[in-house]
């Protein structure tokens, strides 16, 4: 018991000097986990997994994820050099690759290795919509959702450690029931909802990003269209889901195009 405690209070003290103002979000975040033990971590795992899966190299295919990126890379990197943030993706390790599967996803670990599978080739189309893809993976590492992430989870065992303290003197019925009361409350009134706020800011900064790349913001549209349509409509409804609805995210999206699109002017990209 006296250890759960002391746990607690520990990262209560982390609180303090864990929390640093993001330039894409322009919010203090939560980091429990430096990136000095965050970033070499996922770095081993992306090469566990390369490893594990085939990757397809030299095609056409593979060129367009690593071209996208690149120029998704250098939009971040114009944008934080132009703010201000220079050196911010210092540690980064950038690094684009297609992986063969049928599952229509991608994804990018902290400190920027990406993986797309090329079951999403076939919705994504042509570069604006792979642009859309690699420009919100990328980030969700770049508001480092990662380390909030497992911040998250850390602060979810503390108070699975507090409350069974607190009930540790009850009866067993009584403390499973409360285990399970604090598994659905925290499901539902924090990871779920803290899920998709990361999701909703992960396409604003997305769209900024492809746009500043010279991809036309308007094709991010017509992706989550045909991604919708793919669905068939057999997702989940919002409030037990991960991601935001594709009716919300579209929506969210097109209020988000003339914010992307002059953002892009600053940088001497307009469209028409």
């Amino acid at each position: 018991m006296k250890k759960r405690v002391l746990l607690a209070g520990c990262v209560l003290v982390g609180l303090v000097w864990s929390c640093a103002k993001n330039p894409f979000t322009g919010k203090e975040t939560l980091a429990l986990v430096p990136n000095s033990q965050l970033l070499p971590s996922a770095f081993q795992q992306y090469g566990q997994f390369l490893s594990e899966n085939k990757v397809i190299a030299g095609t056409t295919d593979a060129k367009r994820v690593e071209t996208v990126g690149t120029k998704i890379k250098a939009a971040a990197e114009k944008w934080l050099n132009a703010n201000g943030y220079q050196g911010y993706l210092k540690d980064y390790q950038w690094e684009y690759k297609l992986v063969d599967s049928k599952e229509v996803n991608a994804w990018c670990m902290p400190g920027g290795k990406i993986v797309v599978y090329s079951g999403i080739l076939p919705i994504t189309k042509d570069d604006a919509g792979l642009a859309t893809v690699l420009g919100h993976e990328v980030s969700h590492a770049l508001a480092n959702h990662g380390a909030q992430r497992m911040s998250a989870q850390l602060l979810e065992q503390v108070g699975q450690a507090g409350l069974a303290v607190a009930v540790g003197n009850k009866s067993a019925q009584t403390q499973q029931m409360a285990m399970q009361a604090y598994g659905v409350t925290t499901q539902y009134g924090i990871t779920l909802p803290f899920s998709r706020k990361n999701e909703s800011e992960a396409d604003k900064i997305g769209l900024t990003l492809m746009a500043i790349a010279g991809y036309n913001p308007e094709q991010a549209i017509v992706f989550w269209q045909r991604m919708s349509a793919n669905s068939g409509g057999q997702a989940p409804p919002e409030f037990a889901s991960t991601h935001p609805s594709d009716a919300t995210r579209i929506a969210d999206l097109k209020a988000l195009i003339p914010q992307a699109k002059a953002e892009a002017a600053k940088f001497g990209v307009v469209f028409k």
